[in-house]
Formats: C-alpha cells, structure tokens, sequence
C-alpha cells in the first residue's frame, strides 16, 4: 500500500483551492459589482453559485468515484475547475461570471469526495488519522485564507487585473494537481456499486433548492419558493434510500452512531465559522471603514492561529479524543462573546487580537481532529458514503449559517448589530459542544509520521 507521501500533497492542495474558492470572492464583491456594472442579486449569484453546484455533487460524486474509480472523478473535477477559474477570470459580464462559477464549483463538488476515499485507499491505516488530521487542517486553514488573500490580492492589483486575480491564483495550484494525478491510486468502491440515478436527481434537486436561498440570503426573493420543492424532493430521497438496490447513502451510516453524530457536529459547527468570517468582514468594511486589506490584516490572528494549532492536533486528539472537539467548541464560543463586548470599545479592536489568536488555534485544533475522530470509526462499506456526506453537512451547515447569522446583524431591533451576532455564534459553538459529547469514538493515533 502507498505510504501516502506523494499522494497526501497532490489531494491536499486540490482540497485547498476548492475551500479557498468558497470564500475568497467575498471581499471582492464590491469590486466585481463595480468592474462589470452588476446588481446585488447578481453578484450574490456569483458568490452562491459556487457553492450550489459544489454542495448539490457532492454524494453523487462519492458514489460515482466507487463506481468508476477515484483517480479518474479526481482528473475530470480537476479538469472541470481549472476551466471554470479561468472562465471566471476572463468573464466579461456579470451573466457569464455566474456560469463559470457554477462550472468551478461542480468540478469542486466533483473531486472532494475522492479526496477522502483516495486516502483511505491509498494510506496504511496506522497513518489514515495523521493524513486526515492534515485534510482537516487543510479545510480550514483554506476557509480562512481565502477573505486574506482576496483582500490583499485586491490591494496588490496585480497587474492591473483587479478582481480577476482572485480566480487566477488557484489555476497554478489545481494545474500541478493535476499534473501529479499519476501518483494517485485506481481504486474503486467494493462491490462495483450501481449509481441510483433515480436518487441522484432527486438528491441534487432537493440540495439545489434548499441551498440556493439559503445562500442568497437576504437576496433570495422569489427563490424562497424553492424551499417546498427542496423538502419534497430531499424527502423523496429518503425514500430511495431504503427502496432501491443501490441507494447513494449506504444504510450502515445511519444505524452508525459516530457517523450519524460525526455529520450532525460537522453541520453544526460550519453553521458558526463560515458566517463568523464573514460577520467580522463585513462589519469592519460596512460600519468600521475598514479597506479590504486592513479588514484582511485584522482578521489574520485568527488565521495564523489556525495555522499554528493545526499541528497540535494530533497530539492533543491522542491524549483527548473527541473532547478535544468539546473544549475548542466550548473556546470558540468564548471568543465570539468576548468579542461582542470589546468591538465597538475605544481601541477595543485591537485588544480583539489575542481574542482571535485564541479562537484560531481552537479552530485548527477542531478542523484539523474532526474527520480523523469521525472516519476511524466508520466502517469500510459505508465509508464511500460518509466522504460525500461529511463535506455536504459541512457546505449546508455553511450556507444556513451565514443566512442566519445575516438575519441577526440586519434585524430591525435595538442593540448593536455586532454583539446580537456574536451572541449567535456562541450559541452556535455552545451546541456543537454539546453534539461533540455524542461522539466517543475510541482516541486514535494521529501521530504517525
């Protein structure tokens, strides 16, 4: 079997581009509404686009890389995305953006599946957690860096692009993925499953509609009406998962505690992060008067802490376990409300730093642990299943979250806007906390080298 050495750096720097994409556009939207003479709704196409098709493949996409090989999904996402960056790049309208996103995100959608499967089928068990404590890291590290390296991308305005770098600088990073594609294992799903096209359709209709408004947000209009067709269609999913011979989702999944409490906490959790970047965005753009780039400069202590306790994860899930997961919840949710008394305060921005570097490093040691904790206990047939539930709970949870956290800081109430959405997070994190207790897989080594 592979050690992984040459595998883990060709899957990891596909996942990065792919969470990068999720959130570097956001700082960027003034830009691009102002370069192609777009509306609001338009440029909130351009950031949900991505992640609509991104989230509506994702178990589809697992199945399919079961039955037709995980390399060759990994080559044909690849592929897919890298054209979608640069059709983005070169969009010379707001209508054409829209698309190129929508094709970015289903070769997203696409290859993030076979990440997880590659690994499991490529690494020595004894080395599985350690790489899928690395993937973890990966996440979240790429989800934080993306509003970074958008802002200072911006400032830089190199040369003379503008927004259009944005897109840009993933082409390199996804090329070079490709190029090392020959190192990755052929491996399929036991069993040469089917593809339940039936529940395909109805999985992807029933995502698509549910997503769709959830990412708009505010904007969503008209769309909200998606909202019964999305439940009846998801519904119907349901149904085949117990009336057809191939369903998507394996039924071991659902009668598997960790794996049940493992894509519940991934939700959750991504309910708070996402939206929480996003909050802090916003508010030192909108009310702070903050450029893209200092916005980007403030925010980077949480971050770099990220970065920085990623390597301690596995150490920590060692001795620890899923409390681990426990601890950085409950640290995350002491952040936001500490946050929500010192924002707004004489100098109290810059008394937030610290805060963010201690809400950083939970944040790592949480995205860096999760997947390894969850999958270690998964069994070997529903594991094909799991890594195209486990990024689909992470997109959802990240779409109702910025949603919601959205309809806090914008409602008409009294108070100050910032701290009522700090108060969300905490209780966000408070509740992943609590999920977190369910899960008790055995501790893993996540040590090996």
């Amino acid at each position: 079997m592979n050690s992984g050495r040459f595998v883990l750096p060709v899957v990891l720097s596909a996942t990065f581009v792919q969470l990068l994409n999720v959130t570097i556009a956001q700082v960027a939207a003034p830009a691009m509404q102002a370069g192609l003479g777009a509306g609001p709704g338009a440029v909130q196409l351009v950031l949900a686009g991505y992640t609509l098709t991104y989230a509506c493949l994702l178990i589809t996409a697992a199945r399919l890389g079961d039955r037709y090989g995980y390399r060759r999904l990994f080559v044909i996402g690849t592929v897919v995305f890298t054209a979608g960056s640069v059709a983005c790049a070169c969009a010379p309208g707001a209508a054409s953006l829209i698309a190129a996103r929508l094709l970015q995100g289903a070769g997203s959608g696409l290859v993030a599946p076979q990440v997880l499967s590659i690994i499991r089928v490529a690494v020595a068990p004894e080395r599985r957690p350690r790489a899928l404590g690395l993937f973890g890291a990966t996440m979240g590290v790429a989800s934080l860096a993306g509003p970074l390296i958008g802002g200072l991308l911006l400032g830089a305005d190199l040369p003379g692009l503008g927004w259009r770098a944005i897109f840009l600088v993933t082409v390199p990073v996804a090329l070079a993925s490709l190029a090392g594609a020959s190192v990755l294992p052929r491996g399929r799903g036991a069993g040469g499953q089917r593809v339940d096209w039936a529940g395909a359709v109805l999985a992807m209709t029933g995502f698509g509609a549910l997503i769709l408004p959830l990412a708009l947000g505010r904007e969503a209009g008209w769309t909200w009406a998606g909202l019964p067709v999305g439940a009846a269609a998801l519904g119907g999913f349901a149904w085949t998962l117990t009336h057809r011979p191939d369903p998507l989702v394996h039924p071991s999944v659902f009668h598997d505690r960790t794996a049940r409490s493992g894509v519940l906490l991934v939700f959750v959790f991504n309910a708070g992060v996402p939206s929480f970047t996003y909050l802090l965005f916003l508010h030192l753009q909108s009310v702070a008067g903050y450029s893209a780039v200092a916005a980007a400069l403030v925010s980077a202590p949480f971050a770099a802490a990220a970065v920085l306790g990623s390597p301690s994860a596995p150490a920590l899930s060692r001795l620890f376990g899923a409390r681990l997961l426990t601890g950085a919840s409950l640290a995350l949710a002491g952040m936001t409300l500490v946050l929500a008394l010192l924002i707004g305060l004489p100098g109290g921005r810059w008394a937030a730093l610290p805060v963010l570097a201690v809400g950083g490093a939970a944040f790592g040691a949480f995205t860096a642990s999760v997947f390894a904790l969850v999958l270690a206990e998964v069994g070997e047939v529903a594991a094909g299943s799991a890594a195209g539930l486990l990024p689909t709970a992470q997109q959802l949870g990240g779409s109702i979250g910025v949603t919601a956290a959205g309809l806090v800081y914008f409602a008409p109430v009294g108070g100050a806007a910032f701290g009522r959405a700090m108060v969300y997070e905490a209780v966000v994190f408070g509740v992943t906390a609590l999920i977190s207790l369910r899960l008790r897989p055995s501790r893993v080594d996540v040590s090996a080298a």
